[in-house]
């Protein structure tokens, strides 16, 4: 006999959590998560979960309460005699710190990994990670997504499509941005830059050629948007035309939201992977990972591919339209 699915969410992005439930046509799974009044975290499951196989939506982007309230509700599900957990995470908290690049620094992306198995996760699924080698952290089965899929097709369909070219706001980000040049049939540019400090990055040169061209900058998160903007400027000191850009996860901390409203950036298409203030921004469009994440759930539940989620061309009329 099969084992029942049961999906859970945390209190960091419920609204993500609810669409995925609607395209998998269940509702989400009756459970609570509340603080005490000096903070702490208190979880309860008011349903059996014994023999289940179970999937909790969280996202782990600041305050740290989110990653602690995924620890606490991994924990109580595997003290539950859950049969397999699967801990959902649209974004990946504390991926930045993913080696150690100078004296006397954490890890904190293999710690949050430590952290995740050791709780009781049998299974990781998140989408584009800030390094892809994180997923070597653990020694449980890994899933990752890409939000390319969804983001690509979005594009195709705008009017900005015509004279396009796809640009990288930084070295790291080449793989990404090849990768929409690709699908989209564009020429990839490189913004070459150099980050004297955190959190601060100056634009040193750009690679290839804008000019008369409109722009899709792409990267894999906005933080407080101080590349994203000076990216932008600089492409349209070298001559390119309409400027926008392409994100998954909109950390927006800061004066993101400030910084691009300020802009000449036309666009930011972002996903719902984490709850942000960018509603506050009126350049700012928002599409849903939610198909990807719940036909991604319905695979893994079914020990059916997961991989075929990678190739936009097989997929994204499925995940794309209303399940």
């Amino acid at each position: 006999m099969a084992k029942p699915i049961k999906i859970f969410a945390g209190r960091s992005n419920p609204a993500l959590a609810e669409k995925i439930a609607a395209y998998l046509d269940m509702p989400l799974c009756n459970a609570k998560a509340e603080n005490f009044s000096d903070g702490e975290i208190s979880v309860n499951y008011f349903e059996s979960i014994r023999g289940s196989d179970m999937f909790i939506i969280q996202s782990t982007n600041p305050p740290a309460d989110s990653l602690m309230e995924l620890l606490i509700m991994i924990d109580a599900a595997r003290r539950s005699s859950a049969a397999r957990i699967t801990a959902v995470i649209p974004y990946y908290g504390y991926a930045r710190q993913d080696r150690k690049d100078k004296p006397r620094v954490a890890i904190t992306a293999k710690l949050v990994a430590n952290l995740l198995t050791e709780a009781g996760a049998n299974r990781i699924l998140t989408m584009d990670l800030h390094a892809a080698q994180i997923q070597g952290f653990f020694d449980i089965p890994f899933d990752h997504l890409y939000s390319s899929v969804v983001l690509i097709e979005y594009v195709r369909h705008k009017e900005f499509r015509d004279n396009l070219v796809v640009a990288s706001p930084d070295v790291g980000g080449v793989k990404l941005a090849r990768k929409f040049a690709e699908e989209l049939g564009t020429d990839l540019v490189i913004v070459d830059k150099r980050r004297p400090k955190a959190n601060v990055a100056e634009v040193m040169n750009i690679i290839g050629d804008v000019s008369g061209k409109n722009v899709l900058l792409v990267d894999d998160m906005i933080d407080t948007a101080g590349t994203l903007v000076n990216a932008a400027k600089a492409i349209r000191e070298a001559g390119g035309l309409k400027i926008y850009a392409a994100a998954t996860h909109p950390i927006l901390s800061g004066p993101a939201i400030e910084r691009i409203n300020a802009s000449i950036l036309e666009k930011v298409i972002v996903t719902d992977s984490v709850v942000t203030g960018h509603e506050y921004s009126p350049k700012i469009e928002t599409v849903t990972v939610s198909n990807l994440f719940g036909e991604a759930i319905k695979r893994i539940y079914e020990d059916d591919s997961v991989s075929c989620l990678f190739d936009s061309k097989n997929i994204t009329q499925k995940i794309t339209n209303n399940h």
